[in-house]
Parts: C-alpha cells; structure tokens; sequence
C-alpha cells in the first residue's frame, strides 16, 4: 500500500469519527444510533490501518478499543431488535 494511500484512509477515517461526533453534540443525529456507531467502526477501522503503517501501537490500541465499544453497541440494539 503507498502512504498516500495510507494517508487517505486515515483521512478518511478521521472525518468518520469526528463528523458523527459533532452531529451529535449539536443534536443532529442520536449517540446511540445504528449510523453513529457504524461510522465509529469504519472510523476506527481506517485509523487502525494508518497507525499500524506508521507504527502508531497507542492508537491502534485505542482505536481497537474503540471498535470493541462499537461492535458491543450494535450487538445491544440488534437484540432488543429482535425482541421488539
């Protein structure tokens, strides 16, 4: 992968998690729904491919725990789906 490529994606990724951040402060969108918490996943996902390139292991792990944060989330609303 060439860095551009790289760069991009952590670009990429930085505006998927602080867009959807900034929605929901302003009100915009609601912190728990399905849309927030994909974004933070695809967010943290990219970031984790720019920081491993560059060998950023603190916010790999950050971004790890993150995405652990945001698959629990889906995985709560998916069930109570179910149940509804």
């Amino acid at each position: 992968m060439t860095e551009f490529v790289v760069d991009l994606l952590g670009w990429i990724g930085a505006l998927a998690l602080l867009l959807p951040y900034y929605f929901v402060s302003i009100g915009r969108i609601d912190g728990k729904s399905k849309s927030f918490q994909l974004s933070n996943l695809v967010g943290s996902f990219l970031l984790i491919i720019n920081s491993l390139y560059y060998g950023a292991l603190p916010s790999v792990v950050v971004n790890l725990v993150w995405i652990a944060i945001g698959s629990t989330m889906l995985f709560k609303m998916a069930k109570q789906e179910k149940k509804a």
